[in-house]
């Protein structure tokens, strides 16, 4: 059974809801984004799941960066050169940044995100818009040093922890599903921005395959103990639903312990 951490690095206040949605809402208001790295634990053993993005990134994006996710792992006693296994969901900037902070780790990504990232689809800047070209130029010199390992559609990192590939957001997009206390917890990352993707069935638009996308909201509810143990990639809701780590400094929040039920109903089932 294992323990599992989103860690709220940066938030994104000026986003509004049509931006969050192909069908928009004529409603529209505010919906800030967050961004979030996670760490799921087991004793000593620990594996880090995508890598946030760093200041200057932020910088040229206009993405507030709170705390840098390697310092916020370290306040939560835990060594990133200590890492041996980092989870990439995809590599787009706010995921796959810091690679350099984890010397000692093996990258876990699918292989047709890194044909994506590499190949001829990044020269339209429609597609490549949401990549960092240093971080996948970082994921190349992994797959020559022996550091990166392949997964094509379904595979286990360990026991308990099983990836699978969905795409959509990103052609080769892979969830986490992870045993704990509560039963199968899903890190949906971006195969849902927020609770409200799946729930309306409504995608998020910045979207390579839209089929892709919906197909894996199916995908993620299958493999999910319950609704409340699917975590979307960017949904300040996560901040508000769960248990919020003590110590002062970082944001970590405990997927492996239940939500607050008033606050689900109120916030995402109503």
């Amino acid at each position: 059974m294992y323990e599992v951490y989103a860690i709220r690095y940066a938030t994104y206040a000026e986003r509004r809801s049509y931006e969050n949605f192909i069908q928009r809402d004529l409603h529209d208001g505010p919906m800030p984004l967050d961004f979030y790295v996670w760490l799921i634990k087991d004793g000593d053993r620990a594996i880090v799941v995508d890598t946030g993005f760093n200041r200057s990134a932020g910088e040229r994006r206009n993405r507030k960066l709170s705390i840098a996710p390697e310092i916020a792992l370290g306040k939560m006693g835990v060594d990133p050169s200590s890492i041996t296994d980092v989870i990439i969901t995809h590599l787009h900037f706010d995921h796959a940044g810091n690679l350099d902070k984890f010397p000692r780790a093996q990258f876990h990504i699918q292989e047709r995100e890194m044909a994506y990232a590499t190949g001829r689809c990044m020269c339209h800047a429609v597609f490549r818009q949401p990549f960092d070209v240093d971080p996948v130029v970082d994921m190349v010199r992994h797959v020559f040093s022996g550091r990166a390992v392949f997964h094509c559609g379904c595979s286990s990192v360990a026991p308990g922890i099983d990836l699978h590939w969905v795409g959509g957001h990103s052609d080769g997009l892979q969830i986490v599903r992870v045993q704990t206390a509560r039963g199968f917890v899903v890190l949906a990352s971006d195969a849902a921005h927020y609770y409200a993707n799946v729930r309306r069935k409504n995608p998020f638009p910045l979207v390579y395959n839209v089929g892709d996308m919906v197909q894996g909201w199916q995908t993620v509810v299958s493999l999910a103990e319950d609704e409340t143990c699917i975590i979307p990639g960017h949904d300040p809701a996560v901040a508000d639903l769960f248990p919020r780590m003590k110590i002062v400094e970082v944001e970590a929040f405990l997927l492996h312990q239940k939500p607050n039920e008033e606050i689900w109903k109120r916030i995402v089932v109503d």
